[in-house]
C-alpha cells in the first residue's frame, strides 16, 4: 500500500511536539486529535505519506517554530505551513477573507509535487471551505470532520442570552454555517466521534446525508495516560498547587479546558462555592491554559477569568481553588494521576461537548468523571460506567453530582477501575486508525465512479477515474 493523505487544520497553533493546548480558544482538543491521527496514520503499513497543512505565522507573540515552512513529525508525516493573510497570528474567525489565497497556494504546490494526495480530510468549517475546492481541483475524495458545529454553537449562545448581532460579530457564524453546509454537500465521508453528533447536530444541516456519516471514536495514548503514578511527579504537582491550596490532602475536583464560554467553568466555580460540603471536603483545581497576564488575553478569555475571580471572591474560596498560570504538556498526565491518588474527580461542565478527549485521558489514569450529559461524554460513559453525567445548566444538579462523587469511597474505586478497563478496551489509536482506513475502503468500494476492487487499489494504480460526482 502507498496511500497519501492531506489533512487540513488551518487555525490554532500546531507543531510536532509540545502542543500549547489551552493557550487560547483555538488551541484545544481538535489540535491534539489531528496531530495524533496524523502520527497514527503514518505508522501504518498502508500509508506512505501524510501532509498536515496549517497556517505559517511570523509573529513575535508566538514561538518561532510556527514560522517553519516544513516541519518533520516522524517518518512519513510532515507539517506544511502556508502563509495566507497577514503574517501575525489571528483567531479563526478572522481567517475567512484569506482562505482563497491558501487554496491557490495548495493547488500550485501539489501541481509541482511528484504526488498528490489520495484523500483530503478537512477539520472544522474553515478547512471544509478549502477542502471542497481543493478536492475538486485535484480530483480526489474529500472527508470532513466539523469537530464543533456552528448551528449548535449559535443555538447554545442564544440560549445563554447573547443577541444574534453579537454572535455574528464575535464568531462570523453565518459564514461558518454556510461553509459547513457546503462541506456536507460535497463531502464523501463525514467522520464523527459519536452517534449523538450525527443524530442531533449534523442533522440540523440541510446538506447532511446520514448515509455519509461514520462514527469513529478517538483514541488515547496509553503510554502517556496510565494509572501508575510516581512520587516525583506527585511532588511536582504539589509544588504547583502550594501557592493556592491550604490543604493538599483533600480530593481535588480537577477541570482542564480552554478558558472559553462554552466550557462553562465559572458555573462550576459557583456550584462549588454554593456547597458547604464541597468546600469542606474537596479542593477545586482549574487548569485553563497558560497566561502571563489576563489583560493580554482575548476578550472571551478575559471575561471567563473575570467571572471566575468574581465567584472566588463572592464565596470566599481563597485557599480552596487553584488556577496555576503555567503548565507544560508533560504535566497533564501527572495532574490526572495526582488527582486520582487523592480520590478526586475529573469535571467537564461544558455546555456542548462533541467528544471530550480529556475524559478519556482522565479515565485512563484512573480518575472518575463528572461530565455534561451531552455528546461524547454520553458515549464514553455508556462504555465505561466511570462516573456521573449531569445537566450542567442546572447549578443544583451539578452541585449534587459533585457531592455524590466524593462521598462514597467504594463507588469511587469501582468507577476508577471501570474507567481504566473501559478506555483500554474501547479507545485506542490503533483501533481508531484501523476503523478509519476500513471505512474509507468500504465507502469507495460501493461507489459507482470506481471499479469494484475499491478505492485503495484504484489509488495504487494511479486511476484517473477518481473524479468527484459534482
Amino acid at each position: 500500500m502507498s496511500l497519501k493523505f492531506l489533512h487540513l487544520h488551518l487555525h490554532g497553533l500546531i507543531r510536532s511536539n509540545s502542543l500549547e493546548l489551552g493557550r487560547d480558544s483555538d488551541t484545544g482538543g481538535q489540535t491534539q486529535y489531528v496531530l495524533e491521527l496524523v502520527k497514527s496514520l503514518a505508522n501504518t503499513s498502508e500509508v506512505d505519506q501524510v501532509d498536515l497543512v496549517t497556517r505559517l505565522i511570523n509573529d513575535t507573540k508566538v514561538d518561532k517554530s510556527y514560522s517553519k515552512e516544513r516541519e518533520f513529525i516522524e517518518p512519513g508525516a510532515q507539517i506544511l505551513r502556508f502563509q495566507f493573510g497577514p503574517s501575525k497570528y489571528l483567531r479563526k474567525e478572522l481567517l475567512w477573507p484569506y482562505l482563497d489565497e491558501l487554496i491557490q497556494n495548495l493547488i500550485l504546490y501539489y501541481e509541482k509535487e511528484e504526488y498528490k494526495p489520495n484523500y483530503i480530510h478537512a477539520h472544522y468549517a474553515d478547512a471544509g471551505y478549502v477542502g471542497v475546492r481543493l478536492s475538486q481541483a485535484l480530483k480526489v475524495p474529500f472527508i470532513f470532520t466539523g469537530h464543533s458545529l456552528g448551528r449548535e454553537k449559535k443555538r447554545k449562545l442564544l440560549e445563554a442570552g447573547l443577541k444574534l448581532n453579537q454572535i455574528e460579530k464575535l464568531y462570523c457564524i453565518s459564514k461558518r454555517i454556510k461553509a459547513e453546509e457546503e462541506a456536507l454537500k460535497y463531502t464523501d465521508v463525514v467522520v464523527t466521534s459519536t452517534k449523538q453528533e450525527s443524530v442531533f447536530q449534523y442533522s440540523q444541516y440541510n446538506s447532511f446525508l446520514t448515509e455519509k456519516s461514520r462514527v469513529i471514536a478517538p483514541g488515547v495514548d496509553h503510554n502517556k495516560f496510565h494509572h501508575i503514578h510516581s512520587t516525583t511527579e506527585t511532588s511536582e504537582i504539589d509544588n504547583m498547587m502550594i501557592p493556592f491550596l491550604k490543604d493538599l490532602r483533600k480530593p481535588p475536583l480537577l477541570a482542564i479546558s480552554r478558558a472559553v464560554r462554552r466550557k462553562n467553568i465559572p458555573f462550576l466555580v459557583e456550584a462549588y462555592g454554593r456547597s458547604e460540603k464541597l468546600k469542606r471536603k474537596a479542593n477545586l483545581v482549574l487548569i485553563l491554559g497558560c497566561r502571563d497576564n489576563t489583560s493580554k488575553l482575548d476578550s472571551q478569555q478575559r471575561d471567563v477569568f473575570q467571572k471566575i475571580f468574581e465567584m472566588i471572591d463572592k464565596y470566599n474560596l481563597y485557599g480552596k481553588v487553584a488556577y496555576p498560570k503555567k503548565h507544560s504538556p508533560a504535566n497533564i498526565p501527572s495532574l490526572y494521576r495526582w488527582a486520582a491518588c487523592r480520590g478526586g474527580l475529573f469535571v467537564n461542565p461544558a455546555l456542548t461537548e462533541p467528544f471530550g478527549l480529556t475524559l478519556l485521558e482522565a479515565s485512563s489514569c484512573g480518575l472518575p468523571i463528572i461530565a455534561t450529559d451531552d455528546g461524547g461524554p454520553k458515549e464514553i460513559h455508556s462504555k465505561c460506567d466511570n462516573g456521573l453525567l449531569v445537566d450542567v445548566t442546572d447549578i443544583n444538579k451539578l452541585k449534587i453530582a459533585l457531592e455524590k462523587g466524593i462521598s462514597n469511597i467504594s463507588q469511587w474505586k469501582l468507577w476508577s477501575r471501570n474507567g481504566i478497563e473501559g478506555v483500554h478496551r474501547h479507545f485506542s489509536w490503533n483501533t481508531h486508525v484501523r476503523n478509519y482506513l476500513s471505512i474509507l475502503n468500504n465507502q469507495y468500494q460501493k461507489s459507482s465512479i470506481i471499479s469494484s476492487s475499491g478505492i485503495i487499489e484504484s489509488c495504487l494504480k494511479g486511476s484517473s477515474s477518481l473524479i468527484k460526482p459534482h
